[in-house]
């Protein structure tokens, strides 16, 4: 019977063969959107702020160099005297002729961050809104690229994919689960037909389907934002569509338990989004899986597992990310898949997470509250 210990290392193999599949097969149809001679439609950037995130100042600046024919840039915080406040002084006074707002929003929303959103948004001129995580830094073209699909009244929301960038041994790490873990999952979701969720490093939206779905006002108690607006963008009849853009999140030089405390609480926030996906990530781990097939004498199981799982990973990292560190960092990725496997499990129960140094209390229905007397933070 020791061959029942090659059935979970075949099926992780065949998931990553899946991603082979998706890699090939990524499309981006609403990449380039045909030339028709019309201006693109201005844009509202909306950014929540709480804290100095690394490389704060550069990705920033990222969205300001932006060629684009009208934008403006709407800055919200919760804290009057939040120490990014400097940094968006610099960036007004690099860029005087670019509107630049500062606003302070207090908000008693469970997510400060939402709620942040939900003030900017009442300030917003233009009919596409754009809101992306502080930390994101975006290449040239970047505006153009996000906003064309939305020429399609049928693509209701517009997001894209993103690589970290680690400069300890875990930002490293988080950066290579990033690459190598959750965007092949994105990509087989997306392979499968699984459609409804945008991620956080950039959503493009109009500002009247958000109206439509009750505002950023009706997402406010979640903590998966970026989830619920997809999904409820969909559930207005409209698709969210991938950008042919890669964005780039900066870790910083965080530690082993800063990177387990923000690996648990995306685990459990997806645990409680969407708990067949979390429950079928089993498959995924074709580490442990090939370990187990090695320990029982299937030996061909194993291998198979563990060399197509190092082969898709090199390949969405590699090729479909542009992520250079791979080169480097490649032979981490089994004991990265083995620190995956421990948080998975940590992610199967338990209702506590932690967000910028807060406490919270997740809810079976994705719902948060303050775990004591504190409030979600960004």
């Amino acid at each position: 019977m020791t061959w029942l210990a090659a059935v979970p290392a075949l099926a992780a193999a065949a998931y990553y063969l899946l991603v082979l599949v998706a890699v090939v097969q990524w499309r981006r149809p609403m990449a380039c959107m045909p030339g028709d001679g019309r201006r693109p439609s201005p844009i509202s950037i909306l950014k929540p702020i709480r804290g100095r995130d690394p490389e704060f100042y550069q990705a920033i600046r990222s969205h300001a160099v932006q060629d684009y024919p009208e934008f403006e840039i709407l800055f919200g915080f919760s804290n009057p005297h939040d120490p990014a406040m400097a940094d968006v002084a610099r960036l007004q006074t690099e860029f005087p002729d670019l509107p630049i707002f500062t606003h302070i929003v207090p908000t008693k929303a469970p997510n400060t961050k939402v709620g942040v959103l939900a003030g900017l948004a009442r300030h917003a001129r233009h009919e596409l809104l754009l809101v992306s995580d502080s930390d994101i830094r975006v290449e040239p073209g970047y505006l153009r690229t996000v906003a064309a699909p939305l020429a399609v009244p049928a693509v209701g929301l517009v997001t894209c994919l993103y690589r970290g960038v680690g400069k300890s041994w875990p930002s490293r790490a988080e950066a290579l689960g990033i690459a190598t873990e959750f965007v092949p999952s994105v990509l087989v979701a997306r392979l499968l037909g699984v459609a409804e969720f945008a991620l956080g490093s950039t959503m493009v939206f109009r500002a009247g389907d958000l109206r439509a779905i009750g505002g950023f006002e009706a997402i406010a108690d979640y903590v998966a934002d970026d989830y619920q607006l997809g999904a409820r963008i969909t559930s207005l009849g409209r698709r969210v569509e991938f950008a042919p853009v890669v964005v780039e999140t900066d870790l910083g030089g965080e530690s082993w338990l800063e990177t387990w405390r923000h690996q648990l609480r995306w685990s459990r926030t997806i645990r409680v989004s969407r708990p067949s996906g979390y429950y079928g990530y089993v498959v995924t781990h074709a580490t442990l899986w090939s370990l187990v097939a090695f320990a029982f004498g299937q030996w061909w199981a194993g291998a198979a597992a563990l060399t197509v799982r190092m082969a898709a990973g090199i390949a969405v990292a590699g090729g479909t990310l542009r992520y250079r560190p791979i080169a480097r960092d490649w032979w981490m990725i089994p004991l990265r898949d083995l620190f995956g496997f421990a948080v998975w499990l940590a992610g199967l129960s338990g209702t506590n997470v932690y967000w910028r140094g807060r406490r919270l209390k997740l809810h079976p229905d994705g719902r948060l509250e303050p775990a004591g007397s504190t409030v979600a933070e960004l």
